[in-house]
Parts: C-alpha cells; sequence; structure tokens
C-alpha cells in the first residue's frame, strides 16, 4: 500500500493523527525487537505529544513534616528536598515525541540511535522547528544515528533543511527543492583527522511506496528501516 492522499496525516483529525503515528512507531519497535536488533539490543516507543505535565515536588513532601521519620515498615523515611523558589523562569517549547529509541544492554542501557517520527506540531512554527532540530542535533553530537521520517501534508516545513541550518553547514546538504514529505538517516562518524555525518536524503511521495531506510547505531551495525511494510501493517490494523 503506497502513501495515498488519504493520508491526511493519515487522518485530518489530530486526536486520530496522533494514534495511528503512536501505532507506527510500535509496529517499528515489535519489528525491531522480533527480526531485526542483535541480542544485545532492544528498541522501546517513546509518545509524548503537547504540554508536559510534571508532578509537583510538594504533594511527595512527607506530611509529618521536615527531618527524618520512621516508616510504617520500622525503617527510616528520607526527607523529601525541595528548591528554593527561584525568580527566573525561562520560556521554552519542547518538542512532540513520536519516537523509537534503540538501547545497547552490554554495559547497562545506553541510547544508541533513535527514529523520529515528525509530527504537525513540530512543524507549525519557528520556535518548535528549532526545537526539534536542536533535539535532533544534540543526538548527532552524542554520535547517535538518527531517521526522521516526515509525512505531515499540512505543513510545508522542512525540519531537515533547519537541521542544517542550525549546524551551519552549507546549502549543499539540505534538500535542492522544496521537499515537505521526506525522510532523513544521519549517521555520525568519528575519524582521527575530522569527523563527520553521512546523511541519505530521501524525498517521498504520495502515491508512492515508502523507502527502507538505514538506522545506525553508535558503536554498532546499521540497520535496515522497512517504512512500508510498517505502514501497510498499521493502515490494515486500522482499517484505513
Amino acid at each position: 500500500m503506497p502513501l495515498q492522499d488519504h493520508f491526511h496525516p493519515p487522518i485530518s483529525n489530530r486526536r486520530q493523527w496522533e494514534s495511528f503515528h503512536a501505532t507506527w512507531s510500535t509496529q517499528i519497535m515489535r519489528t525491531l525487537n522480533r527480526r531485526v536488533l542483535p541480542a544485545s539490543y532492544f528498541a522501546e516507543a517513546q509518545v509524548h505529544v503537547g504540554s508536559r505535565v510534571e508532578v509537583d515536588v510538594a504533594t511527595l513532601e512527607n506530611a509529618s513534616g521536615p527531618g527524618i521519620s520512621t516508616n510504617g515498615g520500622g525503617g527510616v523515611a528520607v526527607e523529601t528536598w525541595a528548591p528554593p523558589v527561584t525568580t527566573l523562569v525561562m520560556p521554552a517549547v519542547f518538542p512532540d515525541e513520536i519516537e523509537v529509541q534503540v538501547f545497547r544492554t552490554s554495559g547497562g542501557a545506553t541510547l544508541v540511535g533513535a527514529i523520529e517520527f515528525i509530527s504537525p506540531g513540530n512543524k507549525d512554527r519557528r520556535e518548535t522547528r528549532r526545537a526539534f532540530a536542536a533535539k535532533c542535533a544534540a543526538y548527532l553530537q552524542m554520535g547517535i544515528g538518527v531517521l526522521i521520517v516526515d509525512v505531515v501534508t499540512e505543513r510545508h516545513a522542512n525540519l531537515h533543511d533547519d537541521l542544517i541550518e542550525l549546524l551551519e553547514q552549507s546549502d549543499e546538504f539540505g534538500f535542492p527543492t522544496e521537499t515537505p514529505l521526506y525522510s532523513v538517516a544521519y549517521r555520525p562518524v568519528r575519524r582521527p583527522n575530522q569527523d563527520r555525518i553521512e546523511i541519505w536524503r530521501q524525498p517521498l511521495t504520495l502515491g508512492q511506496s515508502l523507502p527502507t531506510m538505514p538506522l545506525a547505531l553508535r558503536g554498532g551495525p546499521t540497520i535496515p528501516i522497512d517504512l512500508e511494510n510498517s505502514y501497510i501493517e498499521v493502515c490494515l490494523d486500522s482499517r484505513l
């Protein structure tokens, strides 16, 4: 099943769009864990769209007040520490996360690769585009391989080009023409004389099959990510 015009993005309802892409990321995670990744690796799907809500530290404080007290089992309960109130509160933009993370288990779970599905919220204004590009840049600077997939049809910004601009690289590394739908893979490589990032750019076109893209795992192999078959499975499961 190729990418069709009904894929908008593939559904016009924003909540359904988020659900579809969360399922897509989960499908890729399952395929990686069952058939692709070596035994010393595992994948996890991470989905968080919209505002972040953190637990208020005050709700975790011991009701009996500060200090060390004994709990009901006779052990020692450690006081929950709260920082002083700050007068500096800086505005921030946190990018939407529809992501598959790959970890290496040897020596403790270590993030070695990430697949990023771009959301409409990632593309809707300059601040969110820059926040997404900064996240990808941070991964690359840690030597983590990244694959981004952009099938958002309602907004035409190209976040690969934004990443190239953020890294202060020349236009030759961006797409040569306006490309609103695309997938790009990045492999950071350390060399004695010069570090580099290898790039695979792939425009996507409505009505054509999705490609198989490389995902380079830090310190490990480069694995294939079959976007077409995983997309077909999700469409069939969702009856789209």
